[in-house]
């Protein structure tokens, strides 16, 4: 079986270089970098791994949509605003599915033919990532309206990765708690 490679960079080159742009260079020039360079990243991805995710092509779209907003009124609050629909769309999207008893973390791992963990954990693990999101949307709507693009840009690259890692170490040590107390 082919091994598919999990390739995705969920628009930071577009935000790196806005926020480069944006420093140097007026805001129009910003936010046409900046999709261009979305552009170029899906771009990318799809050489490299034969295949775009839905994320990246959800982002795409956000930040095409958002930045064209954003040039035509002349204010780029709206470039910044995507990663804010992406936390909120996602995480509701994950509770969505929940509230079905569906999970989406479940369906792409038998997809992928991984071993399927307890079922219940991990369900609790998708719905308090959900709202791990959702919180992180909002946050990062706040930093967008209220703080300078170069803090947009940290939270928007390595800070979400350093959240994302400390939210999973907390989950991974709910569980191993969870799971001595029930010994």
């Amino acid at each position: 079986m082919k091994s598919q490679k999990q390739f995705f960079l969920i628009s930071f080159i577009p935000a790196i270089a806005y926020w480069y742009l944006e420093e140097h260079y007026n805001l129009k020039i910003a936010l046409m970098g900046g999709m261009i360079l979305a552009l170029a990243e899906i771009s990318l991805e799809k050489i490299l791994t034969k295949h775009v995710h839905t994320i990246s092509k959800f982002n795409f779209f956000l930040i095409f949509v958002l930045g064209t907003i954003a040039f035509i009124g002349s204010e780029g609050i709206w470039f910044k605003l995507q990663p804010f629909f992406t936390g909120v769309l996602m995480g509701g999207y994950l509770l969505f599915k929940l509230s079905r008893g569906e999970s989406l973390m479940l369906d792409s791992l038998k997809a992928m033919n991984g071993k399927i963990p307890n079922e219940v954990e991990f369900k609790i693990l998708e719905k308090h990532l959900s709202f791990f999101l959702i919180f992180y949307g909002f946050f990062m709507a706040y930093i967008a309206i209220y703080q300078t693009t170069s803090t947009w840009t940290f939270y928007k690259t390595i800070g979400f990765y350093i959240a994302s890692i400390l939210f999973f170490i907390f989950q991974f040590i709910r569980v191993k708690l969870k799971n001595r107390r029930q010994l």
